[in-house]
């Protein structure tokens, strides 16, 4: 089955783009451009990161409410942004719970944590944990694990099938990444303003309400994922039973912010259509 809506990504003004649509038991439903092409991730390594973390966690090599970073925030605060870490520095803004503090600084911490918990290099766990067993040989971690992953749409659909049908967690476990932690928590969203709330879950954005947004008008509340700077996303809507990954080599800016909202709402209209 090809998607229609998909080559839609031949409009945006970016110099490479690749996109697929996959579901729960890992059916390509369309794919469209370069899927070997290997881009930078910017923030779409944070929900790879997350889910290394979660492994780590149910390995019982941490514990998610166990203290990290800052005093007196948690495992589980720096995964939701609440912290109180500041964007790209390690130093606290405000008190852990408080605030929805999107934080570079804070997924280098769990990175960090994650390493001297285990003794294994977080790039090298990241790979043993997540990236091998998934058979996601083209994409590497060659930095901070808040944004230096790179890696091809073909692997990310395998990452995206997982999430919505978890082998390598427990479902329990991948539900709770996928609900709000500190509901109530105002803040920014990168690129988009201020939220409130600004609803966030373990290392995945969640839509819910928020107006605006990079997803599309017609996605489900309970759509979450994450879209990175340089011109990446990747959600997945379990209404509609179904992920989709977009990567381009043209950093974000307001070429994404009008893109990608109808390209969204076009993919889902096909699909239910």
């Amino acid at each position: 089955m090809s998607l229609q809506s998909l080559a839609l990504i031949e409009n945006w003004p970016v110099p490479t783009a690749a996109a697929a649509v996959v579901r729960a038991d890992g059916a390509v439903l369309g794919s469209h451009g370069p899927t070997g092409h290997r881009f930078p991730l910017a923030s779409v390594t944070k929900p790879l990161a997350a889910y290394a973390v979660l492994v780590a966690y149910e390995e019982g090599a941490i514990e998610l409410d166990e203290p990290a970073g800052p005093a007196g925030a948690t495992v589980r605060h720096l995964l939701a942004h609440t912290s109180g870490l500041a964007f790209d520095e390690h130093r606290a803004m405000s008190a852990p719970g408080e605030r929805r503090l999107y934080s570079n600084a804070g997924f280098e911490v769990l990175g960090d944590h994650v390493a001297k918990a285990t003794d294994i290099p977080f790039p090298e766990y990241l790979r043993q944990a997540v990236l091998a067993p998934l058979g996601m040989t083209a994409t590497t971690l060659d930095g901070s694990p808040a944004k230096d992953g790179v890696s091809t749409v073909d692997d990310l659909v395998r990452f995206a099938a997982e999430v919505q049908a978890p082998r390598l967690l427990d479902p329990r476990t991948v539900a709770e990444a996928m609900t709000v932690q500190y509901p109530g928590t105002k803040g920014v969203l990168p690129g988009y303003g201020h939220q409130n709330p600004n609803d966030w879950g373990l290392g995945f954005e969640i839509r819910d309400s928020k107006s605006p947004h990079w997803t599309g008008t017609t996605s489900s509340p309970g759509t979450f994922g994450h879209f990175g700077q340089s011109g990446t996303f990747l959600w997945i809507d379990p209404t509609a039973g179904l992920a989709c990954v977009a990567l381009t080599d043209r950093a974000f800016g307001p070429w994404a912010i009008e893109a990608w909202t109808p390209f969204t709402d076009a993919v889902l209209t096909e699909i239910r259509g």
